[in-house]
């Protein structure tokens, strides 16, 4: 029961965050992303259960190709007659035999295929998928971006006229920096739904990919939080986190 991603499960709780984010910071784009994030996860649900059920009709329509190979190549082969009298020199009987190695070795490679032509079109769906995971992963890093504490705890900071303007409380940015870092989780939770019907190396390396730069991002976010956190009930004083004596 908990040896497997419940995409409900994942869709609940990315809805859930949805809400949270749109209650706490009406209005801003966070929440918008918020939204992009829910429907990923609602296309994951219905992709990844695509991905890794059966497609019978291109089954079908292989499995009949195949069937129209083997017919024509039987049929080739009983349309050959040979005559034991007629004497081949060796020239020849080389030259017959290296054709027929060659019409073996392309046809093999066209069985090879049709057979993994159903991978490689999931293999293309998930991919793709994935690209729209990773993209979002970054949109969602450039709104944390500006969002420095230096900015609203340091005593000593010059803005310049281009410099971003904070325009929220410590526990306002924590909360702000905390629903990035969650959405990049559920971001990697999503991804992980692609591979876990669908057994395919290309795939399983491009989820863990994406594993690794969420992981990577929410860490710098964390840094951020660790700073407002450590100003908050620690160091009084923003400047001495930053240069301690």
């Amino acid at each position: 029961m908990y040896r497997s991603l419940d995409p409900e499960a994942i869709l609940q709780q990315t809805e859930q965050l949805h809400q949270r984010v749109s209650e706490r910071f009406p209005g801003r784009g966070l929440a918008n992303v918020s939204i992009e994030v829910v429907e990923v996860a609602r296309e994951a649900r219905k992709r990844a259960a695509e991905i890794a059920s059966p497609n019978w009709w291109l089954r079908f329509g292989v499995g009949l190709l195949i069937f129209v190979f083997v017919l024509i190549l039987f049929s080739a082969a009983r349309a050959i007659r040979f005559n034991v009298d007629e004497i081949f020199d060796l020239a020849e009987f080389l030259a017959i035999l290296d054709a027929g190695f060659n019409d073996i070795f392309l046809l093999g490679a066209a069985l090879y295929f049709l057979i993994r032509l159903e991978l490689r079109y999931k293999r293309v769906r998930a991919l793709k998928a994935l690209h729209e995971l990773r993209s979002l992963a970054h949109v969602i890093d450039m709104h944390q971006l500006t969002k420095d504490p230096e900015r609203l705890l340091r005593s000593d900071w010059e803005s310049t006229p281009s410099s971003p303007q904070p325009t929220m409380s410590a526990f306002l940015l924590t909360r702000y920096l905390d629903y990035c870092s969650e959405m990049l989780s559920i971001l990697g939770k999503i991804a992980a739904l692609y591979v876990q019907d669908f057994d395919d190396e290309v795939a399983l390396a491009a989820v863990n990919e994406i594993e690794t730069l969420t992981t990577g991002l929410s860490r710098k976010i964390w840094q951020k939080i660790m700073i407002l956190e450590e100003a908050k009930f620690g160091k009084t004083d923003f400047n001495e986190i930053l240069d301690p004596p």
